[in-house]
Formats: C-alpha cells, sequence, structure tokens
C-alpha cells in the first residue's frame, strides 16, 4: 500500500505493509504525474512507520531509493523519513552518511516521538534539526 499527498510543503508519501515490484512501478509512475507542476523546491515526509522492510523483496526496496532520487532530481531540496523502530533508525543514518544524503535528509523514530510531524515540518520549512 502506497499514497501520495500533495502539502503546503511538498509531499507526504505513505508506504504500509508490504509492496511489490509492480507496486512499486505504479508508485513511480503515479510519482512522475504528481511531480508535474510541483514547486522548484519542495520538502516530502517518507511515512515508513508501517512499511514492512523484511518481508519486501529487494527490487521493491531498490525501487524505493530510486524513486527517492526521482523527488531529489525533481527538487526536493530536504526529506524526512518516518520509522518506528530504533534499529532501522541506525541503519537508514548509517547509510545516509555513507552517501552524504544526510545533509538534506533526517529520520525520526515515531514510536518514540509522539510529536514527529511536528518535527519533520520544522526540518522540511525551517530547517530545525530534529536530532538536535
Amino acid at each position: 500500500m502506497y499514497r501520495i499527498v500533495k502539502e503546503s510543503f511538498g509531499f507526504q508519501i505513505t508506504f504500509g505493509d508490504t509492496l511489490s515490484p509492480d507496486e512499486m512501478r505504479q508508485w513511480r509512475m503515479e510519482s512522475v504525474r504528481a511531480l508535474v507542476g510541483a514547486p522548484r523546491i519542495f520538502g516530502v515526509i517518507f511515512d515508513m512507520r508501517t512499511l514492512r522492510l523484511n518481508e519486501m523483496d529487494q527490487e521493491a526496496q531498490e525501487m524505493i531509493a530510486e524513486g527517492r532520487e526521482l523527488y531529489k532530481r525533481a527538487g526536493m531540496r530536504r526529506s524526512c523519513v518516518i520509522l518506528d523502530s530504533a534499529s532501522l533508525i541506525g541503519k537508514y543514518r548509517r547509510r545516509a552518511r555513507e552517501t552524504r544524503d544526510w545533509y538534506f535528509e533526517r529520520y525520526i523514530n515515531a514510536a518514540e516521538d509522539r510529536f514527529w510531524r511536528t518535527k519533520a515540518l520544522g526540518w522540511i520549512e525551517e530547517n530545525l534539526d530534529p536530532d538536535l
């Protein structure tokens, strides 16, 4: 399951349950359509709290990363990934530091922070680092 919602700051993209490669291809096509007419600079919240990454096949996981690159090339200035696991947060942060994504992307553990959306918006709209 996925959902793309246009917001005042850009987009909120929700991924849930498990996603097949076919669903990921459909998400990518819908993303291309959603990005038509998008502001020159925007932010994205990737809500992955209910996504079961460990049950997704590798191709679908790679397609998420490719789709995120699509948003970056279209004008995404900052993004925030919302997860519900400390171990996943650590994994994403390590990967971000290795790929230099750390400069524009932050990660919030919604299981530990009920104000995750407020902090995500602070990062996207005002450059307020949720980790500080």
